[in-house]
């Protein structure tokens, strides 16, 4: 990401002002981490902050695809009360083929 910004503007930002970016963009819903990958996504769905979010990830093309529903929610939220566990997030990520890849 320094790279990307140094090659935008010429200059090279400080590591901690990256990070301080990221930071914002995730704790306001604009960007999500993907764990499996250790990277960072726009977030390209409107949903609810807390919400859950489920990736689908494809193995060969690399391309990530964000989903939720209501159904998730209700699930998630009854499987986190019946197990007594307050979640910090719930975030689901699913890896596989996309249509594309999968040939069609």
């Amino acid at each position: 990401m320094i790279d990307l910004m140094a090659v935008a503007d010429g200059k090279r930002p400080a590591p901690v002002s990256v990070y301080r970016a990221l930071a914002f963009l995730l704790d306001n819903g604009l960007a999500h981490r993907l764990e499996s990958k250790n990277a960072f996504v726009v977030c390209g769905h409107a949903h609810a902050a807390g919400e859950p979010v489920v990736f689908l990830i494809c193995e060969q093309c690399g391309e990530v695809k964000e989903a939720t529903t209501p159904g998730l929610t209700r699930e998630l939220t009854t499987l986190c009360a019946s197990a007594e566990f307050r979640a910090r997030t719930r975030v689901v990520e699913i890896a596989g083929r996309c249509a594309n890849c999968a040939g069609g």
